[in-house]
């Protein structure tokens, strides 16, 4: 009489584990950009409602907010931190009388860092990345 196997031996085993390892591998660098996109996003939302908020208070007072100490004039919901604690505003001023503010990030995306926004509407980072890549 003949033994019938049953289960999976050693060799199949390994080899689904090997699979799944291969397959976290390609997907994880994948997720972890996704994750940091969708926190940049954070960070120019932010950017955006205290660019318009500047405006605002420079038609009202014929002069922007240039410094940190001033914030508050702005009326962020947050005061100067993003919704979720991800960014924390910075503002300073510009040559040409205009503002720069910086998003500085708290979280670890050294490609992108720092966004930025100034008064004529420029957008920056301080990583290496493409801006474009940063600010879609």
């Amino acid at each position: 009489m003949k033994r019938v196997q049953t289960g999976f031996t050693l060799i199949e085993l390994m080899i689904v584990v090997a699979i799944i390892g291969i397959l976290a591998a390609i997907a994880y660098p994948s997720y972890d950009e996704y994750v940091k996109r969708g926190n940049r996003t954070e960070g120019q939302a932010l950017l955006s409602d205290a660019s318009a908020r500047q405006e605002r208070y420079f038609a009202q007072n014929n002069a922007y907010v240039t410094s940190d100490a001033d914030i508050a004039k702005l009326g962020l919901k947050n005061g100067n931190k993003s919704e979720t604690g991800k960014y924390t505003l910075a503002v300073d001023e510009a040559n040409n009388n205009g503002y720069i503010l910086t998003a500085k990030q708290e979280f670890n995306d050294a490609k992108c860092g720092d966004l930025t926004l100034d008064d004529l509407g420029r957008k920056g980072r301080s990583g290496s990345k493409a801006i474009e890549d940063c600010w879609r």
